[in-house]
């Protein structure tokens, strides 16, 4: 039961009384989605949104202008923006947050999906969402989803304004839009046109899959239906508004996805949604990552079976969706092994090491309000890079692997070694 507790949760810590029912303790940690534990100041995500606009053109539209030819200067007002706006502390801090769940929490098997799912709608590492926005989506979108339906994830996912950002979707104009005919298109000869990004994204890494076998038009007519979700802008806020529905981008006229017909709206990408998340590729798909992340690389159709079921009878409800999975996992937990990703062992030798981690909420405060603390190697964000698997800087959409060979080169495993090594020193244990 060991491996169990470790592939479903983080392990037992020292301190902690090993479950009679280990079963049952993880099935009970599914059913509803508590309050986070940490218990220092959490900031919004519209609040990281603010930071990050001060960030972004503060830097870009004062700093270049004003220091054009003084580069030391330049540097220098660029650290003091860095710190005035968090760019070097917001991940340490959602980081701690998110390992605290792992670690201190009363519901680790639930951290560990919410990890999953995090990693499944992966935000990659580009435009500074690693600095501001992927923590703050991970806590207000992937996470209060966690008891909801897989469809209604998948609509606050694609509606985000994360994501929405991440794959572009502001700059989709349906060449047939009101907007295609405005007259500033013409004078600075920026002709509407899809970005097909986030559609692409939405079959092939959020729901049904390359296995659908959908074609490049199906794409195309999907980024038609996406087309005018978008971040408001403002000369104020610039492209950090919300998201909204601007019809005036919106591709008129039906569309056909994998041999469905929509009408124009914003009502249908909800409706095509629904439709992909019940695909039975979908579920499969579904199934495959679960099995992969919590089992082995490899999932037989006997291992997904049980999970397809608990999707199709439950309308894709996620609680019923992560008991299936846990029972999968509690079933063929002697019969396979899984080599654990980076951050998954971190926290793991966190917990059963009892080691004093996450950093505590008053040195996270302290390097907020712009104390340097003692110890800079110790902050979250660092020694994630560190150990190779930083959960917000995936290089690729698609995010990190969950395939065990992908994490066993001679170097990852050396800096694993050096961790381990170094950890009761390098950490030091609770008192």
């Amino acid at each position: 039961m060991k491996n169990f507790f470790r592939k479903v949760a983080y392990g037992i810590g020292p301190n902690e009384d090993v479950p009679s029912d280990p079963l049952q303790w993880a099935l009970d940690q599914l059913n509803e989605v508590p309050k986070l534990s940490w218990q220092g100041k959490i900031y919004t995500e519209k609040e990281f949104r603010g930071h990050y606009k001060d960030w972004v053109y503060g830097d870009r539209k004062v700093l270049r202008k004003k220091y054009k030819d003084n580069k030391t200067l330049y540097k220098t007002h660029k650290d003091i923006l860095r710190h005035k706006t968090g760019q070097k502390f917001w991940e340490s801090l959602e980081i701690s947050i998110r390992h605290n769940e792992g670690i201190n929490s009363n519901q680790p098997v639930l951290a560990k999906l919410w990890m999953f799912w995090g990693n499944f709608f992966a935000i990659s590492d580009k435009d500074f969402l690693a600095n501001y926005s992927t923590g703050p989506y991970h806590r207000e979108i992937i996470r209060p989803n966690l008891n909801q339906t897989f469809e209604k994830m998948v609509y606050d996912v694609t509606t985000s304004w994360a994501m929405i950002h991440h794959l572009d979707n502001s700059e989709s104009a349906g060449p047939k839009s009101v907007t295609a005919n405005q007259d500033w298109r013409r004078k600075k000869k920026e002709p509407a046109s899809i970005n097909e990004n986030h559609a692409r994204e939405l079959l092939e890494l959020h729901t049904v899959s390359p296995k659908a076998g959908y074609t490049q038009e199906d794409v195309i007519q999907l980024a038609y239906i996406m087309t005018g979700w978008q971040q408001r802008w403002s000369k104020k806020k610039l492209e950090t508004g919300n998201v909204w529905f601007n019809s005036e981008y919106h591709q008129p006229g039906k569309k056909n996805v994998l041999g469905k017909e929509y009408k124009k709206g914003k009502k249908s990408l909800a409706v095509v949604i629904k439709d992909l998340v019940n695909h039975p590729n979908c579920r499969d798909f579904v199934a495959e990552r679960l099995c992969r992340y919590l089992i082995t690389d490899e999932p037989t159709k006997e291992m997904k079976q049980p999970i397809i079921d608990a999707f199709k009878k439950s309308d894709g409800h996620l609680t019923e969706i992560h008991k299936a999975a846990i029972n999968v996992a509690f079933d063929y937990n002697n019969k396979f092994k899984k080599f654990q990703t980076p951050e998954n062992w971190f926290i793991q030798a966190a917990k059963i090491g009892d080691l004093k981690w996450p950093p505590p909420v008053d040195l996270m405060d302290s390097y907020a309000l712009g104390d340097k603390p003692v110890r800079q190697q110790r902050y979250p964000e660092r020694v994630l890079r560190n150990i190779g698997h930083h959960p917000y800087r995936a290089k690729q959409p698609n995010g990190w692997s969950d395939h065990s060979d992908d994490w066993m080169s001679p170097e990852l495993l050396i800096r694993r070694l050096v961790y381990a090594d170094r950890s009761y020193d390098f950490f030091e244990i609770r008192k």
